[in-house]
């Protein structure tokens, strides 16, 4: 077994399929699949359940998974570590971002990064909570920026609240009303486009209407924030989402964000593993995350954002 067959088995798990995943890592198809039959032939066990939809990982390959990327991890990382000792921080992080998040601060803060730690490779990867908290609980992410619900944080890590978020009814310009604020009774009769299950926002939407005895009006569903606000634009229905600010969305010029009352919150955290201590560059990017954070909040006064650390960095 050789590195390189753990590295071509841990992508094709995240992307699903042999062929995305060769795409990914520029192999050709034939020799990806070659390279996992030797694998499973060396293993003496099926690792891959395949289907016209994709693959997806046994039981074993569960195992081979997990415990791959944390192989893959640690070789990442151990060359940093190396020369961190020397002085200055350095070293590759991989870090997950929840993409409502991300369209805002990414790019701020790639460059903050380089300014500050100028020898560490930041890597972002963005998705939603429960996808990016799979993916540090596997290794293939250091640590990870996500929005939780504050009344049921997801279990298994460590975490640094960051800030708390309000959610916001984003429609397009010509369906906007009079109103300054939405009641959840006046929601129920519009047409939603609303994030898929399993998704954070999705179980705070629902346990809200249900509180209330109400039901939303579903026109569709969607992954990404991406497709989400596609759907807007196009007229699909309205979205719920944790945003005041949709200057940073595609299209923006024909989006308005209304704050629905009584608020519904999210909470922004810091995720981290709950059994391993982070590398000096992963840290050492924490920190510096949680400190623009604060800034950008100080600089950036978007509504419906509230500072949530337990001080001011």
């Amino acid at each position: 077994m050789q590195l390189r067959h753990l590295r071509y088995f841990v992508r094709i798990v995240e992307a699903g399929s042999f062929s995305r995943a060769a795409a990914t890592i520029h192999v050709a198809q034939p020799a990806l699949s070659q390279q996992i039959a030797e694998l499973e032939e060396e293993l003496g066990v099926t690792l891959l359940h395949r289907s016209a939809r994709g693959v997806r990982p046994t039981a074993a390959g569960e195992t081979l998974y997990r415990e791959a990327a944390a192989i893959l991890q640690l070789m990442e990382q151990l060359p940093g570590k190396v020369r961190s000792t020397g002085g200055e921080t350095e070293g590759a992080v991989n870090l997950g971002m929840t993409s409502t998040l991300a369209a805002f601060i990414s790019g701020p803060f790639m460059e903050a990064c380089r300014a500050a730690l100028p020898k560490v490779v930041l890597r972002f990867i963005t998705g939603h909570s429960l996808m990016i908290a799979s993916r540090i609980e596997a290794r293939t992410l250091d640590f990870g920026v996500v929005f939780e619900d504050e009344h049921d944080p997801i279990p298994g890590f460590l975490r640094q609240p960051l800030l708390r978020q309000r959610l916001f009814l984003v429609q397009r310009k010509g369906r906007k009303t009079s109103q300054t604020a939405m009641s959840l009774a006046v929601l129920e009769k519009l047409p939603l486009v609303l994030p898929a299950h399993p998704n954070v926002a999705r179980g705070v939407i629902d346990r809200t209407f249900a509180s209330a005895g109400l039901v939303p009006n579903v026109a569709a569903e969607a992954d990404t924030l991406f497709s989400i606000v596609s759907a807007v634009q196009s007229g699909a229905g309205d979205a719920i989402l944790p945003t005041a600010d949709v200057s940073g969305m595609p299209g923006h010029t024909a989006l308005t964000a209304t704050p629905i009352d009584p608020p519904i919150w999210l909470t922004a955290s810091i995720l981290m593993p709950a059994d391993s201590p982070l590398s000096g560059a992963a840290d050492a990017v924490r920190q510096l995350f949680a400190g623009f954070v604060a800034r950008w909040l100080t600089d950036n006064p978007a509504s419906g954002m509230q500072w949530a650390g337990e001080a001011m960095p």
